[in-house]
């Protein structure tokens, strides 16, 4: 019997992989990978069985690399982002438990959009914060609106991963401005993150729909809360400390 990593590349660029994501793909000698992300991770394939499937193939790629583990080789499952993170985890790991195969399965974890896209905005995901996919390939569009709803309810920062679907990421962001009523909450929206083509805005949820055609499904979103606001074009998030402590700065030249 093989083993099975089910790795995250991360967002796409060299510079996110980590050192156990690079050690991962070294020992496996079967890569099965979308065939994008293949394309991401080219530079380290040489001499590998490489298996690409186009996407909504997830099934077929659980199966080939639970398959080619059970014939004993050690097989990198490769993700973007973080791969428990609407990534492949999940799905390796309950088709191998359905089918009652006992192959060893280990997840490498790796920089997942959330943090990538924050990075880029500044520093939004300082406080509490919810993740949203807004595919609703698996999941039904009211539900999903449902949890948008709670998620502002909260006053979490949110951050929707997906937004493919222009109609239901309209009505996400209407529910989101009607129960936070301040149009003045920061937007930041990031195409591509790490990646060659990279584009990032930042904006409100009285302005954002300006960038609606720059928006795909790699592009991710993310809503300030109640604190959230905008200085020098970046998003920050409040943790909290000016509720305890006194955050103003001597200046020695004064």
């Amino acid at each position: 019997m093989g083993k099975i990593f089910v790795i995250g590349i991360g967002p796409g660029g060299k510079e996110t992989r980590t050192l156990e994501m690079l050690e991962a793909i070294r020992q496996s000698d079967v890569v099965v990978a979308y065939t994008t992300y293949a394309k991401l991770i080219q530079d380290l394939l040489d001499g590998k069985e490489v298996i690409t499937a186009k996407m909504r193939e997830e099934v077929y790629r659980a199966k080939v690399a639970i398959e080619k583990a059970m014939e004993g080789h050690t097989v990198a499952v490769v993700s973007s982002g973080d791969p428990q993170v609407y990534g492949m985890a999940g799905l390796v790991y309950d088709m191998a438990c359905k089918n009652n195969v006992n192959v060893e399965i280990q997840i490498i974890p790796g920089v997942t959009a959330a943090n990538a896209v924050a990075a880029k905005l500044g520093s939004p995901l300082s406080m509490d914060f919810a993740v949203i996919s807004l595919s609703d390939l698996l999941i039904p569009p009211e539900e999903i609106l449902t949890r948008v709803r709670k998620a502002a309810e909260g006053d979490f920062v949110i951050v929707l991963y997906n937004p493919i679907n222009k109609p239901l990421l309209l009505e996400a962001m209407k529910i989101i401005k009607d129960v936070k009523k301040k149009g003045d909450t920061p937007v930041g929206i990031v195409k591509s993150a790490y990646r060659e083509d990279e584009e990032v805005f930042v904006s409100t949820l009285l302005s954002w729909e300006e960038f609606l055609n720059k928006i795909n499904m790699i592009t991710t979103i993310i809503v300030g809360n109640s604190k959230s606001y905008i200085y020098n074009n970046k998003i920050i998030t409040p943790r909290g400390y000016e509720r305890r402590y006194d955050l103003h700065v001597v200046d020695s030249n004064s």
